[in-house]
């Protein structure tokens, strides 16, 4: 079984990026081993001073579980714009010891509705392209098609397909 590692890019306690992947994870358990990892805002600033001193434990733990998936999803809002600095911090991690460098990578922006969204995915490329990432495809999705009256994320017949088929890409 594919072993998917999924990296909320939100700095948000209990984003809707997370809650997402959770959905995106129970809905394909039988097909994909899919982890769940959020909590990058808690990550030190990467500098290229303390790369030389040592990456923290957390970090390392964090890049091997990189390591170890077949594929990597990245789901992320959109903060002014861009990425959220939590984010770009942990892919800058990766930079120079080359964790994404061929990994096969599913993008995701996760934002209010549409066209929210288009400028994070282009900040989000740019850097994968940069660190020799695979990226097979691209998705925008949006809360006001995926959520609920009562908040609830859920997956209807037509996007569970298009994540099946985008899954089925990496």
């Amino acid at each position: 079984m594919k072993k998917i590692f999924a990296i909320s890019g939100s700095a948000s306690e209990n984003s809707s990026n997370a809650a997402l992947l959770q959905v995106i994870k129970r809905s394909f358990e039988g097909s994909y081993q899919i982890e769940v990892f959020e909590g990058l805002q808690h990550f030190p600033l990467f500098s290229p001073q303390l790369q030389e001193a040592g990456v923290p434990e957390s970090v390392q733990e964090f890049k091997q579980k990189v390591v170890n998936a077949d594929s990597v999803i990245i789901c992320t809002p959109e903060y002014l714009h861009n990425i959220p600095a939590a984010l770009k911090n942990a892919l800058e991690w990766m930079t120079i010891s080359g964790e994404l460098s061929g990994k096969s990578m599913l993008p995701i922006t996760f934002t209010p509705a549409p066209t929210r969204g288009e400028y994070a995915m282009i900040s989000l490329l740019q850097t994968l392209k940069a660190c020799n990432a695979k990226i097979v495809t691209e998705l925008p999705l949006y809360r006001n098609q995926l959520t609920d009256e009562q908040g609830n994320i859920h997956l209807d017949k037509e996007h569970r397909m298009l994540l099946g088929e985008a899954l089925g890409l990496l």
